[in-house]
Protein backbone atom coordinates (compact mmCIF):
# COMPACT_ATOMS: atom_id res chain seq x y z
CA UNK A 1 0.00 0.00 0.00
CA UNK A 2 1.18 3.50 -0.83
CA UNK A 3 0.22 6.31 1.54
CA UNK A 4 0.23 10.05 0.89
CA UNK A 5 0.85 11.99 4.10
CA UNK A 6 -0.07 15.64 4.69
CA UNK A 7 0.00 17.61 7.94
CA UNK A 8 0.52 21.10 9.30
CA UNK A 9 -0.81 22.81 6.19
CA UNK A 10 -2.19 25.66 8.34
CA UNK A 11 -4.69 26.68 5.71
CA UNK A 12 -6.03 29.34 8.08
CA UNK A 13 -3.01 31.47 7.02
CA UNK A 14 -1.14 29.54 4.30
CA UNK A 15 -1.93 29.47 0.58
CA UNK A 16 -1.71 25.82 -0.42
CA UNK A 17 -3.67 23.75 -2.92
CA UNK A 18 -3.54 20.04 -2.08
CA UNK A 19 -3.25 17.59 -4.96
CA UNK A 20 -3.62 13.81 -4.89
CA UNK A 21 -0.40 11.87 -5.34
CA UNK A 22 -1.10 9.93 -8.55
CA UNK A 23 0.15 6.60 -7.17
CA UNK A 24 -1.29 6.78 -3.62
CA UNK A 25 -3.82 4.29 -2.26
CA UNK A 26 -4.65 6.18 0.96
CA UNK A 27 -4.38 9.77 2.24
CA UNK A 28 -3.53 10.44 5.88
CA UNK A 29 -4.10 13.93 7.28
CA UNK A 30 -2.07 14.10 10.50
CA UNK A 31 -3.49 17.31 11.96
CA UNK A 32 -3.22 21.11 11.86
CA UNK A 33 -4.88 21.22 8.45
CA UNK A 34 -6.97 24.33 9.18
CA UNK A 35 -7.76 26.00 12.50
CA UNK A 36 -11.01 27.17 10.92
CA UNK A 37 -11.91 23.61 9.78
CA UNK A 38 -13.11 24.84 6.38
CA UNK A 39 -9.88 23.77 4.68
CA UNK A 40 -10.89 20.16 5.21
CA UNK A 41 -13.45 20.68 2.47
CA UNK A 42 -10.58 20.79 -0.06
CA UNK A 43 -10.28 17.04 0.40
CA UNK A 44 -13.88 16.32 -0.55
CA UNK A 45 -14.19 13.80 -3.40
CA UNK A 46 -10.55 12.76 -2.92
CA UNK A 47 -9.83 9.81 -5.24
CA UNK A 48 -8.67 7.51 -2.40
CA UNK A 49 -9.89 6.98 1.20
CA UNK A 50 -8.97 9.74 3.69
CA UNK A 51 -8.05 9.17 7.34
CA UNK A 52 -7.88 12.27 9.57
CA UNK A 53 -6.32 12.93 12.99
CA UNK A 54 -7.02 16.28 14.68
CA UNK A 55 -4.12 18.59 15.49
CA UNK A 56 -3.92 21.06 18.35
CA UNK A 57 -4.74 24.06 16.13
CA UNK A 58 -8.11 22.60 15.18
CA UNK A 59 -9.10 23.54 18.74
CA UNK A 60 -7.97 27.18 18.51
CA UNK A 61 -10.45 29.66 20.02
CA UNK A 62 -12.95 26.84 20.61
CA UNK A 63 -14.35 24.71 23.38
CA UNK A 64 -12.34 21.49 23.24
CA UNK A 65 -15.25 19.06 23.29
CA UNK A 66 -17.42 21.11 20.94
CA UNK A 67 -14.57 21.32 18.43
CA UNK A 68 -14.13 17.56 18.55
CA UNK A 69 -17.83 17.06 17.85
CA UNK A 70 -17.76 19.61 15.01
CA UNK A 71 -14.79 17.87 13.39
CA UNK A 72 -16.58 14.53 13.51
CA UNK A 73 -19.68 15.97 11.86
CA UNK A 74 -17.59 17.59 9.10
CA UNK A 75 -15.56 14.44 8.48
CA UNK A 76 -18.72 12.34 8.32
CA UNK A 77 -20.17 14.75 5.77
CA UNK A 78 -16.99 14.64 3.69
CA UNK A 79 -16.75 10.88 3.87
CA UNK A 80 -13.50 10.85 5.87
CA UNK A 81 -12.60 8.49 8.68
CA UNK A 82 -11.68 10.53 11.76
CA UNK A 83 -9.77 8.62 14.43
CA UNK A 84 -9.41 9.73 18.04
CA UNK A 85 -8.47 6.85 20.31
CA UNK A 86 -10.02 4.65 17.65
CA UNK A 87 -8.80 1.93 15.30
CA UNK A 88 -9.59 1.02 11.73
CA UNK A 89 -8.62 -2.06 9.76
CA UNK A 90 -8.09 -0.94 6.17
CA UNK A 91 -7.78 -3.63 3.53
CA UNK A 92 -5.78 -3.07 0.38
CA UNK A 93 -4.77 -5.69 -2.19
CA UNK A 94 -5.74 -8.44 0.24
CA UNK A 95 -3.54 -7.11 3.05
CA UNK A 96 -5.07 -5.77 6.28
CA UNK A 97 -3.60 -2.65 7.89
CA UNK A 98 -4.66 -1.73 11.42
CA UNK A 99 -4.60 2.05 11.84
CA UNK A 100 -4.47 3.37 15.41
CA UNK A 101 -5.23 7.09 15.56
CA UNK A 102 -5.10 9.73 18.28
CA UNK A 103 -3.84 13.31 18.65
CA UNK A 104 -1.67 12.01 21.56
CA UNK A 105 -0.91 15.47 23.02
CA UNK A 106 2.10 15.65 25.40
CA UNK A 107 3.09 15.03 29.03
CA UNK A 108 5.75 17.77 29.35
CA UNK A 109 8.23 15.17 30.67
CA UNK A 110 10.50 15.16 27.62
CA UNK A 111 13.40 16.66 29.59
CA UNK A 112 12.64 14.55 32.67
CA UNK A 113 10.06 14.75 35.44
CA UNK A 114 12.32 17.17 37.32
CA UNK A 115 11.85 19.72 34.50
CA UNK A 116 8.11 19.19 34.11
CA UNK A 117 7.08 22.47 35.77
CA UNK A 118 9.39 24.48 33.51
CA UNK A 119 8.10 22.69 30.42
CA UNK A 120 4.48 23.14 31.48
CA UNK A 121 5.13 26.85 31.94
CA UNK A 122 6.44 27.06 28.37
CA UNK A 123 3.39 25.11 27.18
CA UNK A 124 1.00 27.34 29.11
CA UNK A 125 2.36 30.39 27.29
CA UNK A 126 1.35 28.82 23.95
CA UNK A 127 -2.00 27.62 25.26
CA UNK A 128 -2.90 31.02 26.71
CA UNK A 129 -1.55 33.22 23.89
CA UNK A 130 -2.13 31.15 20.73
CA UNK A 131 -4.47 28.19 21.14
CA UNK A 132 -6.86 29.88 23.59
CA UNK A 133 -9.10 26.82 23.88
CA UNK A 134 -11.61 26.30 26.66
CA UNK A 135 -13.28 23.37 28.37
CA UNK A 136 -16.46 23.76 30.39
CA UNK A 137 -16.07 27.52 30.14
CA UNK A 138 -12.53 27.59 31.58
CA UNK A 139 -9.17 27.96 29.79
CA UNK A 140 -7.78 24.64 28.51
CA UNK A 141 -4.70 24.25 30.68
CA UNK A 142 -1.32 22.54 30.46
CA UNK A 143 -2.50 20.08 33.10
CA UNK A 144 -5.50 19.19 30.93
CA UNK A 145 -3.14 18.64 27.99
CA UNK A 146 -1.15 16.29 30.20
CA UNK A 147 -4.36 14.50 31.24
CA UNK A 148 -5.34 14.08 27.57
CA UNK A 149 -1.90 12.62 26.85
CA UNK A 150 -2.34 10.09 29.66
CA UNK A 151 -5.66 8.92 28.24
CA UNK A 152 -4.28 8.74 24.69
CA UNK A 153 -1.11 6.92 25.70
CA UNK A 154 -2.97 4.40 27.86
CA UNK A 155 -5.29 3.64 24.96
CA UNK A 156 -2.35 3.25 22.56
CA UNK A 157 -0.54 1.00 24.99
CA UNK A 158 -3.59 -1.24 25.33
CA UNK A 159 -4.04 -1.45 21.56
CA UNK A 160 -0.38 -2.13 20.87
CA UNK A 161 -0.34 -4.87 23.51
CA UNK A 162 -2.60 -6.81 21.14
CA UNK A 163 0.37 -7.24 18.84
CA UNK A 164 1.80 -5.80 15.67
CA UNK A 165 0.25 -8.64 13.69
CA UNK A 166 -2.65 -10.97 14.43
CA UNK A 167 -5.21 -13.13 12.69
CA UNK A 168 -7.24 -9.93 12.18
CA UNK A 169 -4.55 -7.70 10.68
CA UNK A 170 -1.22 -8.03 8.91
CA UNK A 171 0.45 -4.77 10.01
CA UNK A 172 -0.10 -1.96 12.52
CA UNK A 173 0.31 1.74 11.78
CA UNK A 174 0.09 4.40 14.50
CA UNK A 175 -1.00 7.92 13.52
CA UNK A 176 -0.65 10.81 15.96
CA UNK A 177 -0.35 14.56 15.65
CA UNK A 178 2.15 15.05 18.46
CA UNK A 179 5.53 13.34 18.15
CA UNK A 180 6.44 10.14 20.05
CA UNK A 181 10.18 10.73 20.50
CA UNK A 182 12.74 13.44 21.22
CA UNK A 183 14.33 12.39 17.92
CA UNK A 184 11.55 14.35 16.21
CA UNK A 185 12.46 17.65 17.92
CA UNK A 186 13.07 20.45 15.43
CA UNK A 187 16.85 20.51 14.78
CA UNK A 188 16.72 24.29 14.34
CA UNK A 189 16.06 24.75 18.05
CA UNK A 190 17.40 21.65 19.77
CA UNK A 191 15.94 20.25 22.97
CA UNK A 192 14.53 22.97 25.22
CA UNK A 193 11.45 23.37 27.46
CA UNK A 194 9.26 24.27 24.46
CA UNK A 195 10.20 20.96 22.80
CA UNK A 196 8.09 19.18 25.42
CA UNK A 197 5.01 20.81 23.87
CA UNK A 198 5.76 18.94 20.64
CA UNK A 199 7.27 15.59 21.64
CA UNK A 200 6.87 13.01 24.39
CA UNK A 201 8.93 9.91 25.05
CA UNK A 202 6.88 6.98 23.80
CA UNK A 203 9.85 4.95 22.61
CA UNK A 204 8.89 2.10 24.94
CA UNK A 205 5.88 1.56 22.65
CA UNK A 206 8.09 1.22 19.58
CA UNK A 207 8.52 -2.19 18.02
CA UNK A 208 4.82 -2.94 18.35
CA UNK A 209 3.95 -1.12 15.10
CA UNK A 210 5.67 -1.15 11.74
CA UNK A 211 5.10 2.56 11.14
CA UNK A 212 4.37 5.59 13.33
CA UNK A 213 3.23 8.71 11.47
CA UNK A 214 3.05 12.11 13.16
CA UNK A 215 2.89 15.84 12.44
CA UNK A 216 3.16 18.98 14.64
CA UNK A 217 6.90 19.57 14.07
CA UNK A 218 7.32 21.82 11.04
CA UNK A 219 10.11 19.72 9.60
CA UNK A 220 10.51 16.30 8.00
CA UNK A 221 11.66 13.13 9.75
CA UNK A 222 12.22 9.51 8.78
CA UNK A 223 14.00 7.30 11.32
CA UNK A 224 13.67 3.91 13.03
CA UNK A 225 13.38 3.08 16.75
CA UNK A 226 13.25 -0.57 17.85
CA UNK A 227 11.95 -1.67 14.47
CA UNK A 228 9.27 1.04 14.16
CA UNK A 229 9.72 3.53 11.34
CA UNK A 230 8.77 7.07 12.44
CA UNK A 231 7.80 9.49 9.66
CA UNK A 232 6.76 13.15 9.70
CA UNK A 233 5.94 15.04 6.50
CA UNK A 234 4.74 18.33 8.01
CA UNK A 235 4.68 21.44 5.82
CA UNK A 236 4.72 24.45 8.14
CA UNK A 237 4.96 28.14 7.26
CA UNK A 238 6.44 29.45 4.01
CA UNK A 239 7.57 32.79 5.47
CA UNK A 240 9.71 30.94 8.02
CA UNK A 241 11.35 28.74 5.39
CA UNK A 242 9.71 25.63 6.84
CA UNK A 243 8.26 24.48 3.52
CA UNK A 244 11.42 24.94 1.45
CA UNK A 245 12.05 21.22 0.87
CA UNK A 246 8.49 20.01 1.40
CA UNK A 247 7.13 17.40 -1.00
CA UNK A 248 3.33 17.21 -0.74
CA UNK A 249 3.22 14.34 -3.24
CA UNK A 250 5.53 12.10 -1.26
CA UNK A 251 4.16 8.60 -0.71
CA UNK A 252 5.22 5.95 1.80
CA UNK A 253 5.43 2.37 0.60
CA UNK A 254 4.12 0.07 3.34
Amino acid sequence: MRVQLLSDLHLETEAFEPRPAPDADLLILAGDIDAGHGGLDLFADWPVPVVYIAGNHEFDQRDFDSAMAELRVRCDRLGFTMLERESLVHTHAGRRYRLLGTALWCDFDLLGAHDRARCMKAGAYFLDRVQCSTRDGLPFSAQQVRDEFTRCREWLGQQLSLGRRSSRWDETIVITHFAPSAKSADPRYGLQPASASFCSDCEDLMGRAGLWIHGHLHCRHDYVVAGTRVVCNARGHVDRGEADDYNPLRVLEI
